[in-house]
């Protein structure tokens, strides 16, 4: 397998994977919004490196897109699911509901849309390998986690129900859930360009980066094919599982 599609790959988790990639020989298609960051990328990792402007949540869009990617990327081997957002940290009562959309129809729908199109070639070919980027979130409820943690936990699940589907297929489905990681673009997205505000969520913390997800999707790629890892759940030492929190009713 040499040819794979990374969503999100402007930035952060999705740019870290796409030159890790690209410096092990493989082929890797890059897609998101942004197309000057994309133009960007390739002028810096060459030409087995395809920009693919795409908007994962404008469904037809996808679908014409996918039909102009030329044959030296096809067929795709591996399907990275990066792209993905958290919008605000309010409780569900204060929320706005606009966020919440927004990340349904990205972490959600536009995950499962872009799953359905390319599946079906590698049923076809009977190979493939599909990486889901989940979050702690997903499976750990936290103030604020809302719809965010909703929408992973749905791609955790997702993940498993994949692997089902698949049985008896030589195709891998593993869902990476990463906790705190710092040095992209995650908090200034959730806090709505708020650098600053950002900023204060990795103050004085040795968090995760986005080469460290990078690298444990090569490790992940790097494995026998009868090996499937179904949930590689990830955090910084400087971060634990919480613990159940009791507090007293309001009157």
């Amino acid at each position: 397998m040499n040819i794979a599609l990374v969503t999100g790959a402007s930035s952060g988790f999705g740019e870290a994977i796409c030159r890790r990639l690209i410096a092990e020989g493989y082929h890797v298609i890059g897609c998101a919004r942004r197309v000057e960051k994309l133009s960007r990328l390739q002028q810096q990792l060459g030409q087995n490196f395809l920009p693919l402007p795409l908007d994962i949540t404008q469904q037809q869009q996808v679908s014409k897109v996918l039909d102009l990617i030329p044959a030296k990327f096809q067929p795709i081997d591996i399907l990275i699911n990066n792209a993905g957002l958290a919008l605000g940290l309010d409780p569900a009562y204060q929320a706005d509901f606009n966020d919440w959309q927004t990340m349904v129809d990205t972490n959600i729908l536009g995950l499962v849309h872009l799953t359905r199109l390319i599946l079906p070639t590698m049923v076809a070919r009977n190979q493939g390998y599909i990486i889901n980027i989940g979050s702690i979130a997903g499976s750990y409820a936290y103030k604020g986690g809302n719809v965010y943690g909703a929408s992973k936990a749905f791609v955790k699940q997702f993940s498993l129900n994949l692997r089902t589907d698949l049985a008896g297929k030589r195709i891998r489905v593993t869902n990476i859930e990463p906790g705190l990681c710092g040095g992209t673009e995650f908090s200034t997205v959730r806090f709505h360009g708020d650098k600053v505000k950002a900023a204060s969520v990795y103050d004085g913390i040795d968090y995760l980066t986005a080469d460290d997800i990078a690298n444990s999707i090569s490790w992940l790629l790097s494995l026998p094919n009868h090996v499937n890892v179904n949930c590689l759940e990830i955090m910084p030492v400087s971060q634990t599982p919480a613990g159940l929190h009791v507090t007293k009713l309001i009157e």
